[in-house]
């Protein structure tokens, strides 16, 4: 019997033992709050199935259960940048093969048209076309890397894009299921615990009302049992408010434990193992993308060890000698050709015998035409401003450096950022005084004044938010007011449109028009400024007087006058009629041409233009 009883104990131990290491730990083994003991270093959590050494540190749902809101973002972040890779792959790609067929067409281009038989058999010729074929099949190559990419890497990349979509939206479902259920019962709960709260004063009220008719010696006896039973009718719904209210708190609190140690724990594993297989996907991808192109490396070096051969077998004596075969006559050169003296007839004279001792070449020489010292280069040193973009203007807090309209835009812009940072800091403020008043009703769940300086903070970055906000709107009304105002628009213009963005116009002649960059046509040189140097008034004749006139393409009328006081700008009246003969490029200036044949550059915004089809140049 003994040896039975010991038999038993062994078994009950092994069952014991492979419970604790299978981690099926019961309801019934956790402490009544739900949480468990400290578990022992090396051991699983049972909630999780990861070591609490080293990997529980790793856990979404262990460390991340509420950052809910910022796994929702990171997940999409990384969808994002898996698409923004694929992209890149896509540009890629196209890059390749746009050069492949760039190096096709350079190769169809530059190979013989004519037959083999009528090509010249020079080495040099012929280690050419080698060249050209080995090209050939460089760039097929090269359709072969991008194949590689569209199939492997952009296609792999774009068809598992949609399923992490599907499978993180599944996710994010339940995860919101599963905390409005735990809301649900929330409310459930305080609702209980309020009505438990009325049920108690409504008793309280009952009998003070029971005592105050108990111990009055004019109260009927029937007021008094009237008093009595309604006590007791209050008393028992407490009772049964407090039951119910017990009840919907144990339940809140099962659910809420079930929340955060079952449900939330094992979507943020799903949400993490997604996560992480986007990661290794990523990681086969790059391998792939450089794969595509290492696999063409062998071939590609044999064509460039073609052409390197073909470089080799270029012979100049070969060459040579195909020349002297090709070209050779046979014909043996000229012989000296012999002395006739025709002067054995004519009788000598003393001046026949003399010979001057002027050199001919002193003789014939005159004075020539003296050379033209300037040399081009010396022209152009001054002028290399033509073809360099100036330097940006720096960039000023009020963004006085833009034009109206697009100051207007960022001021706005930014008083939108700074409200809304505000009302976070109001928010924050918000639920700081809440959790203030909670912790000086309930002292065991924090200190109050712990909060002070965090509210004081906040408090602080407010008041800054605040005066950037009252800033920015002063310089926002500003902006308005000179663009409704008329003397103030024509301010803001001169302020704005002297140094256009992108061209160097009306001071240069640089422009961002590709078209007019080789053309630019010959302006009139305005009043030199004080304090700069004079330039040299035949600086551009030189390259452009040979140049016709721009054609007129519409016209305009002045809203304003305008004093153009900088280089290159046209003054004009108001009211006054210009022709147009280029367009606004984006920098806020038009250039026209008056009727007497003055040109030069006035701001957009104080004419009115017309522009005219099929127009003719004037």
């Amino acid at each position: 019997m003994e040896r039975r009883r010991r038999r038993r104990r062994r078994k009950r131990r092994r069952r014991r033992r492979s419970v604790f290491v299978g981690q099926t730990v019961s309801q019934e083994d956790r402490s009544p709050s739900g949480s468990l003991g400290e578990s022992e270093p090396g051991k699983l959590s049972p909630h999780t199935g990861r070591s609490h050494t080293g990997e529980s540190a790793m856990s979404w749902g262990t460390e991340l259960w509420d950052q809910f809101d910022n796994l929702d973002k990171h997940t999409q972040w990384g969808i994002d940048f898996l698409e923004r890779y694929a992209k890149f792959v896509k540009e890629r790609l196209d890059i390749e093969q746009n050069y492949a067929k760039l190096l096709r067409n350079l190769v169809k281009k530059y190979c013989p048209k004519r037959s083999k038989d009528e090509e010249p058999r020079f080495t040099s010729c012929l280690s050419f076309y080698s060249i050209l074929n080995e090209l050939n099949d460089f760039a097929g190559q090269r359709e072969v890397v991008a194949e590689e990419m569209s199939q492997k890497v952009y296609g792999e990349l774009m068809r598992y894009s949609q399923d992490l979509k599907s499978e993180r939206k599944h996710h994010l479902q339940e995860g919101r299921k599963a905390q409005q259920y735990l809301d649900h019962c929330w409310k459930q709960m305080d609702n209980s615990k309020r009505k438990f709260e009325r049920e108690c004063k409504e008793a309280e009220k009952s009998q003070i009302n029971y005592d105050r008719l108990d111990n009055d010696i004019n109260a009927t006896k029937s007021e008094v049992e009237k008093a009595k039973s309604q006590f007791y009718l209050r008393t028992h719904m407490a009772d049964e408010s407090k039951n119910e209210y017990a009840a919907q708190l144990q339940n809140f609190n099962a659910e809420q434990w079930k929340h955060f140690n079952n449900a939330i724990p094992h979507i943020f594993k799903n949400l993490q193992d997604m996560d992480e297989r986007r990661t290794v996907k990523l990681g086969e991808t790059y391998r792939s993308f450089a794969e595509a192109e290492r696999r063409v490396i062998p071939i590609v070096s044999k064509c460039l060890e073609g052409m390197v051969s073909a470089a080799k077998a270029v012979d100049e004596r070969r060459d040579s000698a195909i020349v002297v075969e090709s070209f050779k006559s046979g014909f043996e050169p000229p012989g000296d050709f012999p002395f006739e003296d025709f002067s054995q007839n004519l009788s000598r004279t003393g001046s026949d015998g003399t010979i001057s001792n002027t050199p001919k070449g002193e003789r014939d020489s005159a004075p020539g035409p003296r050379s033209d010292p300037k040399h081009p280069m010396s022209r152009t040193k001054n002028k290399l401003w033509l073809f360099g973009k100036k330097p940006k203007a720096p960039s000023l807090e009020d963004f006085s450096h833009l034009p109206p309209e697009q100051r207007r835009k960022r001021l706005q812009q930014r008083i939108d950022e700074l409200s809304k940072e505000l009302q976070k800091e109001m928010d924050q403020r918000d639920a700081l005084n809440k959790m203030k008043d909670v912790y000086e009703k309930n002292p065991q769940m924090g200190d109050p004044i712990s909060l002070q300086p965090k509210i004081s903070e906040t408090i602080c970055n407010m008041e800054k938010l605040r005066s950037e906000i009252h800033k920015n709107e002063t310089w926002l009304s500003e902006v308005e007011g000179k663009q409704s105002s008329r003397g103030d628009r024509r301010h803001s213009a001169d302020n704005h449109h002297h140094t256009p963005q992108g061209r160097e116009s009306p001071e240069g002649s640089y422009t961002d028009d590709t078209s007019q960059e080789h053309h630019t046509p010959h302006r009139r040189a305005g009043p030199p400024q004080p304090g700069k140097p004079t330039p040299d008034p035949h600086e551009f004749d030189d390259e452009f007087d040979d140049d016709d006139p721009l054609p007129v393409i519409g016209h305009c009328k002045a809203l304003y006058s305008f004093d153009g006081q900088n280089e290159g700008t046209l003054v004009m009246a108001e009211d006054e009629v210009l022709y147009i003969i280029e367009e606004d490029k984006g920098d806020g200036w038009t250039r026209a041409r008056k009727q007497s044949g003055e040109e030069g550059y006035v701001p957009t915004s104080y004419v009115e233009i017309t522009l005219e089809k099929n127009s003719k140049g004037s």
